[in-house]
């Protein structure tokens, strides 16, 4: 069973299709981790559209149009995931920074 703070800290990708949830993100990893690997899976998906875009219909199986539909959900979906998650944590850090400054510091600002 998992603690509170195990199921705070591990979000489920939206791709997961199982109950069980094998991919997670790991919401304590460095924000440049999590945007590293968003850019990684997006860029994947905006170089498989590039080469899907030089392609004719004709030249495609309908099969391989499904597959590479598939792909670029996971990809894409996974990369927005990972965004938000970045995102909250960017978030969290600025509102906890802005807490822990003093008021004369906030009003410098």
């Amino acid at each position: 069973m998992q603690t509170p703070e195990a199921k705070n800290r591990y979000l489920p990708l939206g791709t997961n299709f199982t109950d069980t949830h094998p991919l997670l993100i790991d919401t304590e990893a460095a924000a440049e981790d999590i945007q590293s690997a968003a850019h990684q899976r997006i860029r994947a998906a905006a170089d498989l559209l590039e080469t899907f875009s030089c392609l004719t219909f004709e030249q495609a199986d309908l099969k391989d149009i499904s597959h590479i539909t598939n792909a670029l959900y996971l990809l894409v979906q996974d990369g927005c995931d990972l965004l938000e998650v970045a995102q909250t944590g960017m978030m969290q850090l600025t509102t906890t920074d802005a807490v822990k400054r003093t008021p004369s510091e906030q009003s410098q600002s």
